[in-house]
This record gives structure tokens, C-alpha cells and sequence, in this order.
């Protein structure tokens, strides 16, 4: 008989480990360690050689790193997990694993201002050209697929204007073509979304974000096929060398055991400061995926569970008044990264998306009067009122 499969909320805090493995100790060891001893020359030869499970080098495998690796798969409903020093690195290693000279990418039509450089990079040396598209439609996707596209790459929410891609939508038209599907999943966390439950083939998290959830950690990690993280780590990831530390990973899986409560009251004040901010004089937009006049407010209640801890907003101003907005906070950080304890607050055109081109950034939405706030687990009413006195000043 099968074990029945945990709910979210215990396997964030069990899966992967067994304590009786590790002479009874509750919390998951720390394995601090570069390399591993062989009791033989052949046992050696064995590893190398792939004959025989067991550990050779913290490059191609670690005890700790493995267990956050195992209960990632689990939370994404994903066959393997491969964990990465940074977000980036699991971005850059996906997509260097899926396309060859020539290829081409489809893209969601907002992307985080690190990956749009990273895809005119490949641009540029590796003539892998790419496409952006708003995914509204079967046929808006279907008129940007060529024979040559390698996969589909998308972010919802979308960074940062908060804007929602159908995934169900964008994975049957994927399936026509036989394109793999890789979802950004860093705004939602699988607590509030899980993409391969939508038909995608492959889901990744800067780590960094909402999964560490105390700002101490630079990380990143891909859920999906097994065969295919399997040829990953033995090729992109050994040869390239982005890994985990053991230390990064010991850090991560004590930050998931609360990531269903850290969410849940990230969504609440999110949900809070939305209410506040739509009413204020001196904000002309607010992009919020829980706002029931959101034009993608019925994809989020198809696949999110909540709104989710981030909103955008648009101020009545200049570019000047945005960063004084900013200036006037009081205990609100000005920070970029997100799904910190603290409440971070930042100017995306002249920040995350700086690498990209003011054409390419108003196409995106990004204007220079957009700001996004990352909701933190500060009381709300402490969050608003800080924000209200900076917006009063302007």
C-alpha cells in the first residue's frame, strides 16, 4: 500500500528527511563538507563511473542540499528538484540546457530585468533569438511559435506589473507544438500556485525570495522531470558550476517549515494595503492580482490560492516624486528582492529593470511613476501608515 501523500502545510516540514537516519537528530544535519572519502579505490572507480549510489564531491551531491532538493520536488509535485546558487543560475541553467545556436524562445511579455539580460546575452553570442507575447489567446501564442523555438519561458505574476498568464491556456498550445513550458514561480512559492500541476514541464524559484523568507540566503531551485534534471546536473550544473552550499540549503529548509504562515500573512497585509492605496488621491493605478477588477482576476482564482504579498503601483507624479515617495518612508526599507520578514519597497525602472531598454520597459508596463511593494509580516496597520505619511509629503 502507498503512503498517502501529505498536505503542503506538513510536507514543508517533513519530506526528505528521516531523523533515524541521523542518529535521532530533529533538525536536519549540516553537512559541511567539499568531498567524500571512498572505502576503496574501486569503490571510487564505481561512483565515478556511475555504478554505484553514493556521495563523491558536494559539486555533484550533498546530504543537506539533497534533502531541500526532495522536498521542493514534493511541494511542486515535480519528480526531482535541483537546487542552484542562485536564482539566476537556475534560470541560466534551464535554458542553456533546452536550446542550441540558433533556437528561439517565446516569452511572457514582462520578465525580471536579470533574465531579460541573460536572453539578449544568448542573443548576442549564441544568435538564440526570443519573442515576447501576452499569452492572451491560443492564436496570440501560436503566431509567435517557429520551427525553431525551443521553449516557452514565462513569469506569473508577472515582474512587476503584476499582470497574470493562463498557464492551463499555455500548456495546451505547448502541447500541440511538443515545446516544454518553464514557469518563473518566484512570486507565487508553491504554497500559493503550483505550474506542473497545469501541464507545465518546468517550474524554478529564486530561493532568494519567499522559500528562505528572512533575506539571508542567495538561492535558486528547478522542479520537474527527473530525466531531465538528471541530464542537467550532470551536464549545465557540474560543467558550469552554479551550485548550493550546504550551509544555503540548511538555511532554506528551516525557511520552508513556515512558508504556508509566512504566506498567509503576506497575503493578508498585501491584501490590506490594496484596499488603502486604491483609495488614495495620490496613486493613480494599483496592479494587485487579487483585486476583484483585475482583468486577470479569474486566472488567479483558477490558479492562485491568494493574490499573493506583492503590489505595484503607479503614483501621480514624476520619476522625481516616485523616488521621493520613497525617500520620505520611515521603517518601510528600500530594497530590492522580496518575501522578506521586512517590508521592501523599490523603483523598478531605475532598479530591477535598469538593464532594460526604455522602449523595452514601457512596452513591459514598467513606467517611470511604477513602484513595487513586497508586503512583509509587520503589522499592516504599522505598513500603511508609513505609507500614507511619505504619500501625504508629496
Amino acid at each position: 500500500m502507498t503512503e498517502k501523500r501529505k498536505r503542503l502545510e506538513t510536507t514543508v516540514i517533513h519530506e526528505g528527511y528521516d531523523a533515524k537516519e541521523m542518529l535521532g537528530s530533529l533538525t536536519p544535519p549540516l553537512f559541511q563538507t567539499s568531498t567524500y572519502t571512498f572505502d576503496t579505490a574501486e569503490q571510487g572507480e564505481r561512483r565515478f563511473a556511475g555504478e554505484e549510489e553514493g556521495y563523491v564531491y558536494s559539486r555533484l551531491g550533498n546530504p543537506t542540499v539533497n534533502i531541500l532538493e526532495e522536498r521542493m520536488a514534493a511541494l511542486e509535485g515535480g519528480e526531482r528538484g535541483l537546487a542552484f546558487a542562485s536564482g539566476m543560475a537556475a534560470v541560466s541553467a534551464v535554458l542553456i540546457a533546452l536550446t542550441k545556436s540558433g533556437d528561439h524562445i517565446l516569452c511572457s511579455s514582462g520578465l525580471y530585468g536579470c533574465t531579460f539580460g541573460l536572453l539578449q546575452m544568448m542573443e548576442e553570442k549564441y544568435q538564440i533569438t526570443h519573442d515576447f507575447s501576452q499569452m492572451e489567446s491560443k492564436e496570440a501564442i501560436r503566431e509567435l511559435i517557429r520551427p525553431e523555438t525551443a521553449c516557452i519561458y514565462v513569469e506569473t505574476p508577472v515582474n512587476p506589473t503584476m499582470k497574470l498568464i493562463d498557464l492551463e491556456l499555455v500548456a495546451e498550445v505547448a502541447r500541440e507544438y511538443d515545446i516544454p513550458v518553464v514557469v518563473d514561480n518566484t512570486f507565487s512559492s508553491p504554497y500559493l500556485q503550483r505550474p506542473l500541476e497545469a501541464g507545465c514541464d518546468v517550474v524554478l524559484h529564486s530561493a532568494t525570495k519567499y522559500i528562505g523568507g528572512h533575506g539571508d540566503v542567495v538561492a535558486g531551485v528547478v522542479v520537474g522531470k527527473k530525466d531531465f534534471l538528471d541530464g542537467v546536473a550532470m551536464t549545465t550544473q557540474k560543467d558550469i558550476g552554479g551550485i548550493m552550499s550546504p550551509m544555503d540549503a540548511w538555511l532554506l529548509i528551516r525557511g520552508l517549515k513556515t512558508l504556508p504562515i509566512r504566506l498567509d500573512r503576506h497575503c493578508h497585509n498585501a491584501a490590506k494595503l490594496f484596499e488603502k492605496l486604491s483609495k488614495h488621491p495620490k496613486i493613480a493605478h494599483v496592479y494587485y492580482p487579487g483585486d476583484e477588477d483585475h482583468p486577470d482576476y479569474p486566472i488567479m482564482q483558477r490558479q492562485m490560492k491568494h493574490g499573493g504579498g506583492l503590489i505595484a503601483f503607479e503614483i501621480n507624479g514624476s520619476k522625481q516624486d516616485a523616488q521621493r515617495l520613497l525617500n520620505h518612508l520611515s521603517f518601510i526599507k528600500i530594497a530590492v528582492s522580496l518575501g522578506d520578514a521586512e517590508t521592501l519597497i523599490q523603483h523598478p525602472a531605475t532598479m530591477t529593470h535598469a538593464v532594460v531598454p526604455p522602449d523595452a520597459r514601457k512596452e513591459m508596463g514598467v513606467t517611470d511613476q511604477l513602484i513595487r511593494l513586497s508586503a512583509g509580516l509587520e503589522a499592516w496597520e504599522d505598513i500603511w501608515e508609513d505609507l500614507e505619511q511619505a504619500l501625504d509629503r508629496l
